[in-house]
């Protein structure tokens, strides 16, 4: 076959969730492109697979990319994986994936791991309307901005030891916000902790969880009331919805004659019809 890239998810934590096609890919593949290459070889070594291997991280991706990218245009097949989960989500990738794109290169990605989905169904939050914010920011104000934007369920990566910092600004903004801490998901210690705000802010205070960290967050509330009377566009989404129109389609339009946020208006019509959806009993779960 003719060049081109196979992005390739590798597991999160247990080396038993590579997938088979991802294994195919990687015999295959003339070079593998990957974050650490001595994290990569471990999961190469445990299938006995052999593959040539590049590094290709945040300090090279300009000019490895090109590189990549000529041998392909000669004909090689180019593996891209990142140390966990799928490349480019808060990794490495996106300048070589741009890169095959803009030089007409096939780019083939496939299915596997990743730590915000399992994350994510494992909090038990609502998963139909949700966003990724990658690394959380550092400075308050962003992160208070980030913590308060309506648009669903946020699933966000943040460094352990700054966990209690954040849980303590977002018990500032809404001490009843549900929360689930997870961490080391699909290792030997995997924990997912649930609860409120104030209440995870309290248990994290004085001890910092350990290892990879994902935060769960319920939405924030939406402006004008439990049940949005005031998100601009709402009764003209509702209008559209009982006329027959699918919901998310319509709120995306609404949203770009009003200026506002498809999500917001989702939600708040997923409010409307269903009160009380969005919400998640107190408690932790160990």
């Amino acid at each position: 076959m003719s060049g081109r890239l196979v992005v390739c998810p590798t597991p999160i934590g247990n080396l038993e969730d590579v997938t088979l096609r991802v294994l195919s890919a990687l015999r295959e593949a003339d070079v593998v492109a990957c974050e650490d290459t001595r994290r990569t070889r471990t999961l190469l070594d445990r299938y006995g697979v052999s593959a040539r291997l590049v590094p290709y991280h945040e300090h090279n991706e300009s000019r490895r990319a090109g590189e990549l990218v000529e041998r392909m245009q000669s004909g090689d097949v180019v593996a891209l994986v990142s140390d966990a989960g799928m490349p480019l989500v808060s990794d490495p990738g996106y300048v070589l994936v741009r890169a095959c794109v803009a030089a007409g290169l096939a780019v083939e990605v496939l299915p596997g791991p990743s730590a915000a989905l399992a994350a994510l169904v494992a909090s038990a939050l609502p998963a139909d309307s949700w966003r990724f914010a990658g690394f959380l920011p550092r400075p308050r104000g962003q992160l208070r901005r980030t913590l308060s934007e309506p648009g669903g369920t946020l699933v966000a990566f943040e460094s352990p030891r700054r966990v209690p910092a954040t849980l303590e600004v977002l018990a500032e903004l809404d001490p009843g916000r549900a929360v689930a801490v997870c961490r080391e998901l699909t290792k030997v210690h995997e924990e997912v902790v649930r609860g409120t705000a104030r209440e995870l802010a309290e248990r994290f205070r004085a001890a910092p969880p350990r290892g990879e960290v994902v935060l769960v967050i319920g939405s924030a509330p939406i402006p004008g009331g439990e049940e949005g009377a005031e998100v601009p566009g709402l009764e003209a989404l509702a209008r559209l919805v009982e006329a027959g129109a699918r919901p998310r389609a319509a709120a995306g339009v609404v949203a770009e004659l009003t200026g506002g946020s498809a999500n917001a208006l989702y939600r708040a019509l997923t409010e409307r019809k269903h009160p009380g959806a969005n919400e998640s009993a107190p408690g932790s779960d160990d």
